[in-house]
């Protein structure tokens, strides 16, 4: 009997650790984390290499509270047989009925309520007893990986692309219902959904081809300069190098050389380089974060692929439906 007890009660703590840390990573701030490791703390490298890692770090947690529910099992059958040999199947029934109250609340309920509370500071306490377990579980969860690149290859998405997708739609319909009760304006509601809508779309849509982009030499003057802007209404124009193979070296503004000094040289702005694999919203933060110049996307081979700039993803953001 000793036995039996010792067992389910090993088995309703694993459970309440695995179903604690679960909750505590979903909740823990992801900020911190990169903050922390930059300072140098052990615990916070551990946590945010777990959280770049989610499917692995979410299988071993699945893992984990499968194996505490089936010790937990095993010990309340044992238990059971020890103090009713003669109980049947009916005693084998009710057993784990009545005790399943308490398992649920030890083992679920309670944890996952302490760490929804004080997930930064629950997770930095159990981080090393995670990645302990995220290793002891790899040959298992490694077989979950698989499944998942399975999935990957047949929707030809992620699963976390997928739970993102689902995400996303989940918070459109709490849009359209915030609208219908009058807590959210119609533009309110129109640029959430906008936003939602360009989120997962790559920067290479929003950007104009590179043969419909007028480009300028450093060899042009002023005032040729300032005319092919105004002959394609561009305020930002890519200037490139003749005597270098036409190298891109960066480009200029029509307000700078509208004025500027006429008889100083120009002084190209650098471009910012944008992957063709970036979202909208990510060109647009780098764009933002480096006064809103001219970005160049780039593709694979770092071919030119074409440009965008700033003012044009804002312009897409508010007049897309």
């Amino acid at each position: 009997m000793t036995a039996a007890l010792l067992l389910f009660a090993a088995a309703m703590t694993l459970s309440a650790f695995f179903s604690g840390v679960e909750t505590g990573f979903y909740r823990m701030t992801r900020l911190r984390l990169v903050m922390e490791a930059a300072e140098g703390r052990r615990h916070a490298g551990v946590l945010l290499r777990m959280a770049n890692q989610p499917t692995l770090f979410v299988a071993t947690m699945l893992v984990g509270n499968n194996i505490a529910n089936y010790l937990a099992s095993l010990a309340i059958v044992m238990g059971t047989r020890r103090l009713l040999p003669e109980g049947g199947a009916w005693t084998d029934l009710l057993v784990p009925l009545a005790l399943a109250p308490l398992m649920f609340l030890c083992g679920e309920l309670y944890p996952k309520s302490l760490f929804h509370l004080a997930p930064n500071r629950l997770m930095r306490r159990w981080a090393p007893a995670s990645a302990l377990c995220v290793v002891l579980f790899l040959p298992v969860t490694g077989v979950l990986w698989l499944l998942s690149m399975a999935v990957k290859a047949v929707a030809r998405q992620t699963p976390q692309e997928l739970r993102a997708g689902l995400a996303r739609r989940e918070l459109a319909e709490l849009l359209v219902e915030g609208h219908e009760v009058g807590l959210l304006r119609p533009v309110q509601r129109s640029l959430a959904q906008n936003m939602l809508d360009l989120a997962p779309r790559p920067i290479r849509q929003f950007a104009v081809p590179v043969q419909r982009v007028p480009h300028v030499t450093t060899t042009m003057t002023r005032s040729e300069i300032l005319r092919i802007a105004q002959r394609h209404h561009r305020t930002l124009l890519p200037i490139e190098e003749p005597r270098a193979g036409r190298r891109l070296v960066g480009y200029v503004r029509a307000v700078d050389l509208m004025l500027g000094d006429p008889q100083r040289p120009l002084e190209p702005r650098p471009i910012v380089e944008l992957s063709e694999r970036l979202t909208c919203l990510e060109a647009l933060e780098r764009l933002a974060h480096h006064a809103d110049p001219l970005g160049r996307v780039t593709g694979p081979q770092g071919e030119t692929l074409g440009f965008v700039t700033g003012r044009e993803l804002r312009r897409a953001l508010f007049e897309t439906a």
